[in-house]
């Protein structure tokens, strides 16, 4: 689709296919960021001139060069007179380092195509800057809904200051996550565990509700994927505060906390035990039909939580659709049936309404004998 800067200039007269293929190039190595640098942006960059890739770089680590400053030194001088395609508009802030704009300006790049726009309240501004400079800039390229998929914790955080969370599950082809209730069945691969973990390794926590952390009695920690950034918080949804204090979670705690959601309403002398067994405990208020998941997502934002990946069950999973909490849907689909007495990855959560909104974001992918399929939920409305 066309973009229109404020002059009316359309955007997509002034890009080619070699723009738009070092483009998608920036936004490949911005990628490779991913799990080391949240609540950062993943970001590439690609230098090119005269028609010949000069430099690339990536945003590394939390806290370390940023992309267009990887590639800008990669290139050395023939950044002069160069042009830059960034997946992201340049920063034009000093925080851990200093504004990207202004590398670009002092390397003497030609010309700078980026993809997304900076919603950051005091990190935006790059472009226009650049512009300023003299540099010729095309971009925002991409629109709202394109510019998420790539970040979308960084573009929630930003713009609604609320924790992204996004949901995963794995079924079966007959919508089953379990041959029957409290029996641990296991749905995937091997392929698709590790991408699971790669997953966990870009969040800031690791959620799931009480009946999955007792049948399963879960680690939730990157095991199988390169270490993290910041190991993430392991989130528990427990009303009655039903976890043993034996359970697994606690081995690491609190080098990989352990944060257990209660109702103000459970046992004080319960707790105390999974207190001394290294739970932080967070009680919220409750009802019938469970935790206060609002007030839990906000707690979280007040703990500098910005994202979190929740693992199931199918209640809770089905109360965070039906509530309009999940933002992102990681569903992982195995290519057999249960039948039987098998418990429904969305209980309860039927028709079609349900899941307006909802739209295929990312190619889908096959893991070994599975499919991961993602969708997010168009809130912002289409591009």
């Amino acid at each position: 689709m066309e973009e229109q800067l404020p002059s009316g200039e359309r955007l997509t007269s002034r890009l080619t296919s070699e723009d738009r293929r070092f483009l998608d190039r920036a936004v490949e190595l911005g990628r490779r960021g991913w799990g080391q640098v949240h609540p950062n942006p993943m970001v590439g960059c690609v230098l090119v001139r005269d028609g010949v890739v000069v430099g690339e770089g990536w945003h590394r680590a939390y806290g370390g060069p940023h992309a267009e400053v990887e590639a800008l030194e990669e290139a050395g001088e023939k950044a002069r007179g160069a042009a830059a395609y960034v997946s992201l508009e340049p920063c034009d802030h000093y925080g851990h380092t200093p504004p990207c704009s202004r590398a670009l300006l002092e390397a003497g790049v030609g010309r700078v195509v980026y993809g997304g726009s900076d919603p950051g309240t005091v990190s935006r501004g790059g472009a226009q800057t650049l512009r300023e400079g003299g540099v010729d800039v095309v971009g925002p390229v991409f629109g709202k809904r394109r510019a998420r998929v790539e970040n979308p914790a960084f573009y929630r955080n930003a713009e609604g200051e609320e924790t992204f969370l996004a949901l995963k599950l794995a079924q079966t082809l007959d919508g089953a996550i379990a041959e029957a209730r409290g029996h641990r069945t296991t749905i995937t691969g091997p392929e698709a565990h590790r991408e699971t973990h790669r997953l966990r390794s870009g969040f800031d926590a690791v959620m799931v509700g009480s009946g999955t952390a007792l049948v399963d009695d879960p680690l939730l920690t990157v095991r199988e994927a390169p270490s993290p950034r910041k190991p993430p918080v392991r989130i528990i949804l427990d009303r009655r505060a039903r976890l043993s204090p034996g359970a697994r979670l606690f081995q690491g705690a609190p080098h990989t906390p352990v944060l257990l959601f209660v109702g103000r309403d459970a046992e004080p002398s319960r707790l105390r035990e999974l207190e001394e067994a290294g739970a932080m405990i967070r009680p919220v208020e409750s009802d019938a039909g469970g935790l206060d998941l609002g007030r839990v997502l906000r707690t979280c934002w007040k703990e500098e939580i910005r994202s979190v990946f929740c693992e199931g069950g199918g209640t809770l999973a089905s109360r965070l659709l039906a509530e309009g909490r999940a933002h992102r849907l990681y569903l992982f689909m195995a290519p057999f049936v249960l039948g039987g007495e098998a418990v429904p990855a969305f209980p309860g959560l039927r028709g079609r309404k349900a899941w307006e909104g909802w739209e295929p974001t990312l190619a889908p992918r096959i893991l070994g004998r599975d499919v991961l399929l993602t969708f997010d939920r168009n809130a912002e409305g289409k591009d």
